[in-house]
């Protein structure tokens, strides 16, 4: 028997989270790691992926005139991976959740 073929049964679900909040993230996280837990499924995840740094430098004076003295400001995206089976119950449950406007959220069916 080759190792390299799936069952159709074992899709996957993989859920992509990303925001700059870092704290409503992992809260959402834990909710559908718990959802998963209760359910009995295993989950992987969540994976924590690279966080991307968006930097803005600005010159503080409005004219441009005077002192070089700049504003620096940063956005941090903070990014999640969690996949896990396929299962009808816990996704319904999941699409249900509350997500706050400034986390994104991704779900997509994989084989």
């Amino acid at each position: 028997m080759g190792g390299n073929h799936r069952c159709p049964s074992m899709a996957k679900v993989r859920i992509k989270l990303n925001s700059t909040d870092i704290k409503m993230l992992n809260d959402i996280c834990k909710t559908i790691r718990e959802l998963a837990k209760k359910s009995g499924i295993t989950i992987s995840g969540p994976i924590p992926l690279p966080t991307k740094k968006l930097k803005v430098t600005t010159r503080k004076s409005p004219c441009g005139d005077g002192t070089a003295t700049f504003d620096r400001y940063e956005m941090r995206i903070h990014k999640r991976l969690i996949d896990l089976p396929t299962n009808e119950r816990v996704l319904h449950s999941i699409m249900r959740l509350r997500i706050p406007k400034n986390v994104n959220i991704k779900i997509e069916m994989r084989d």
